[in-house]
């Protein structure tokens, strides 16, 4: 078996294990299991939240090349932060045919390690959450003293390296002056452009200027003093560069000559089934498309991702609304799942696979031993008279090595709570009680419960994680499935078949 090893770290959490350490650990993990490692991919300051990751992108893209069977991360949070990234990244590997593999945190293949597996990546995100938590408390409070909170400083400002704060720019404020009284007074913005780049004058990111240039300089009430980060707004909090009467005469002239800037952007919408909604026809992936009405209203679908790319003589499943399907999902899930029977074997399948999972604290354990025992040997020779020039370096060496370790295998102790059949509960609770009708619960619930749908004209058919035999079925376990062969579907009715839940409704096809 090959693999290729997968480590980042990201800037703003500095005392993550560097790259170094997590290539080590995940080569001694291979070496251990017989695998043999291929290559490296690497993202040095890349934050897990984004999938925007040079290194990352590539790993996925060559994937695809039949080159290795196994991706090894050091902990799951090295690959991905969120949910979605973790599951659409994590299904495009499979499909591949590459398993992901965490060195620090060995799951098993059972339903018990799909669970071990939702928690760790809802944990991490949850770290995410928290940091972001507080870098937005920490930001709220430099807004309260209007202080900069990063990004481009606009042009005619500088930040104070002590107190943070804006402070005009005796060089650039001019230029900013110069602009918006040329342009009030009737000057076109091409020929002010022109004018400032025969100067040799540059925008704040150094580029010559265009009529592009001034849009968000005319539109940007810093010039008048106003200070403003997200639903903080303090006139007067930063120095003005222009007054509020020459700002007007230019807010009117803009607004005159304002020219229209292509479409509009389209209305972000969250497919939440995406990567787990297969078509019941053809076992193609189903994918998300909207349509609007004669009378203006738009609508939002699931579609066969075959019949989307070559049209309908290929695959004729009929498109399904997302609404009534996402909500039908997540009410069957929480009907199935939440009861207290299967909660409390949820609950004894997570605490049977913590205890037989390894962490990092075995290997820091035996690195120690190893260590003391080399340090013994070393102390045996030189009581033996064996002393070169080299045998105090290395005592200081091994010396260093074992505190370091110490240092470390404290710190896991530390950090690496047991999960309690209380806090396990308290987590599951929180799903069976959470608010059905927000998105992001119907995420969280989705994500982490749900493992692959099927619909079919007139049924859907649901495959749970917590199943026996809890993995992504295919059309044809489907179709073999001795409920399909059932009498004809009734509304809403569902039944349990060998680890499918089959499910009869009508949700309403495209044009109903």
């Amino acid at each position: 078996m090959t693999a290729v090893i997968y480590a980042r770290y990201s800037s703003d959490s500095q005392r993550e294990a560097s790259i170094e350490g997590q290539l080590r650990d995940c080569k001694d993990y291979a070496e251990k299991n017989g695998i043999t490692v291929v290559g490296t991919y690497i993202d040095r300051a890349y934050s897990a939240k984004t999938d925007d990751r040079p290194d990352f992108q590539r790993m996925i893209k060559d994937s695809g090349k039949k080159i290795f069977d196994v991706v090894l991360v050091w902990k799951l949070d090295r690959f991905a932060r969120n949910r979605f990234d973790a599951v659409n990244y994590k299904y495009q590997l499979e499909k591949n045919g590459v398993h992901l593999v965490s060195a620090m945190e060995p799951i098993s293949q059972g339903p018990e390690g799909i669970m071990v597996e939702s928690m760790l990546i809802g944990m991490a995100e949850y770290y995410s959450a928290e940091l972001a938590l507080k870098v937005a408390r920490g930001e709220r409070e430099n807004a309260l003293q209007c202080k900069y909170n990063g990004g481009v400083v606009p042009l005619g400002f500088t930040i104070g390296k002590e107190d943070r704060l804006y402070h005009i720019d005796p060089e650039t404020a001019p230029i900013v002056q110069e602009i918006f009284t040329r342009y009030a007074d009737g000057e076109p913005a091409e020929k002010i452009a022109a004018s400032l780049n025969e100067r040799g004058l540059r925008t704040r990111t150094g580029k010559p200027f265009v009529k592009n240039s001034f849009f968000q300089i005319f539109r940007n009430r810093r010039y008048i003093g106003e200070y403003r980060y997200k639903d903080i707004v303090t006139p007067g909090g930063i120095p003005a560069i222009v007054d509020q009467d020459l700002f007007d005469r230019v807010q009117q002239r803009f607004e005159q000559n304002r020219i229209a800037h292509g479409r509009p952007a389209k209305e972000d919408v969250s497919y939440l089934l995406t990567t787990k909604l297969f078509c019941g026809k053809c076992g193609t992936l189903m994918g998300g498309e909207s349509g609007t009405s004669h009378m203006g209203n738009t609508y939002y679908y699931y579609k066969c991702g075959n019949a989307k790319r070559h049209g309908k003589a290929h695959c004729d499943l009929k498109a399904i609304r997302k609404e009534p399907l996402e909500r039908f999902v997540v009410d069957t899930a929480i009907k199935v799942i939440f009861s207290d029977e299967i909660i409390e074997r949820l609950i004894d399948l997570v605490m049977e696979a913590q205890q037989q999972e390894n962490t990092r604290l075995p290997v820091l354990k035996e690195q120690l031993r190893d260590t003391e025992k080399r340090l013994a040997n070393l102390l045996e020779a030189i009581e033996q008279g064996i002393l070169t020039p080299t045998t105090k370096q290395r005592l200081d060496e091994l010396e260093a090595r074992k505190e370091a370790l110490n240092t470390s295998i404290l710190e896991e102790e530390l950090k690496k709570p047991v999960l309690t059949r209380e806090w396990i509960r308290f987590w599951l609770e929180k799903f069976r009680k959470g608010d059905v009708g927000s998105t992001e619960h119907q995420r969280q619930i989705i994500d982490t419960f749900v493992n692959s749908v099927y619909v079919f004209d007139d049924r859907v058919v649901l495959n749970f994680n917590f199943t026996d035999d809890a993995k992504t079925v295919t059309r044809e376990e489907v179709l073999g499935s001795s409920a399909v062969d059932n009498a004809p579907p009734n509304v809403g009715h569902w039944y349990l078949s060998s680890g499918l839940f089959v499910l009869f409704t009508n949700l309403g096809s495209k044009g109903s």
